[in-house]
């Protein structure tokens, strides 16, 4: 079965900014595939259930993004028969909208990824990064907490899309593939 956790941090207020862009692709999933996110465990909500011929748990932590760790690490002793986790987040260092996929590798910055790096002890899992830009003028903290500006929009509301497509892709056929058809810069 596949993990796929969506980073964001919890509440209305940040429901649309820039750090929640994993909660969003989570949505466009359980929708797309008829999981909804009616279930509760201590840390996480979730929807369980199949994307194509693949059982997938979809998770977003209850936990803030630093902490995202204790959700990711509730979910796979909670569910035992997890194989593969697949993590969605926000990325500065991409162009806004660009996607991109890795097997593993380190947080590159990003508190919610060295949250499950450090719970986990392990960077042995796949990611769905999705380009946010880089601030010019503000801190990156304050940055990923605002919304997107009305000219990003178009191209986050495709890359949800596409990120959600990735997904289905990655957990059917595997990160290679999906690789392969997603890597390309947004123009």
């Amino acid at each position: 079965m596949w993990l796929v956790v969506g980073l964001g941090n919890p509440g209305d207020i940040y429901a649309g900014t820039r750090h929640n862009i994993g909660f969003m692709v989570i949505d466009v999933l359980a929708e797309s595939h008829s999981l909804p996110l009616k279930n509760r465990a201590r840390s996480y909500i979730y929807g369980r259930g199949f994307i194509n011929e693949q059982e997938t748990l979809l998770i977003k932590p209850l936990t803030f993004m630093n902490r995202s760790g204790t959700a990711v690490a509730e979910a796979l002793k909670r569910h035992e028969d997890i194989d593969n986790v697949l993590v969605v987040c926000d990325d500065i260092d991409l162009e806004t909208g660009t996607i991109r996929i890795k097997k593993s590798g380190s947080s590159g910055g990003h508190k919610g990824v060295e949250s499950i790096i450090e719970t986990l002890g392990s960077r042995d899992f796949g990611r769905v990064k999705i380009g946010i830009g880089r601030p010019d003028r503000i801190s990156v903290e304050h940055y990923v907490l605002k919304n997107f500006s009305g000219r990003e929009k178009k191209a986050i509301q495709e890359a949800v899309l596409d990120a959600a497509e990735a997904i289905t892709v990655i957990v059917n056929k595997g990160i290679s593939h999906a690789q392969n058809i997603y890597h390309r810069a947004k123009t």
